[in-house]
């Protein structure tokens, strides 16, 4: 498989919740970064974590590709988080209970590769648009002074 291929694989483990396979897909020393967050993830105890939040959270839960850039060892992926909110979401802050409303938030993912392993994933989702999205922001005029 070329890096494309693993990348794609990757989020298609991510999507069964095979924890797993998606642990296996990366190096013993990968790492797995939510940058809206600010939360490094590492080792087989720490690397699902965020899979199954999302997968408890959003239980139709699905990431839609529209781009994929190779260069050299390096995939960068445009794509959309997509999923129904019916389950809790544990946030930094607290935990965001159901609201029933979707998601379709824009997303950057950047990999590093060894190999056929990812030794690095860098996840930029939109947080605000999340936020937004789930109701969470909806009263966000009545916080901000003029």
């Amino acid at each position: 498989m070329d890096y494309e291929q693993i990348i794609r694989q990757a989020y298609l483990t991510a999507e069964k919740v095979d924890i797993p396979g998606w642990v296996g897909s990366f190096t013993n020393d990968g790492t797995f970064t939510d940058m809206s967050i600010q939360v490094v993830y590492k080792g087989a105890d720490e690397l699902g974590k965020t899979v199954e939040n999302y997968a408890k959270a959003f239980p139709d839960m699905h990431r839609e590709i529209f781009q994929v850039y190779t260069v050299d060892n390096i995939v960068v992926v445009q794509l959309a988080l997509q999923g129904t909110h019916l389950g809790p979401l544990h946030l930094p802050a607290g935990i965001l209970q159901p609201t029933g409303k979707r998601m379709d938030a824009p997303c950057c993912d950047v990999f590093e590769l060894v190999g056929d392993k990812i030794k690095r994933f860098d996840c930029y989702p939109s947080g605000t648009v999340v936020l937004t999205q789930l109701g969470v922001f909806r009263n966000l005029d009545a916080a901000l002074e003029s």
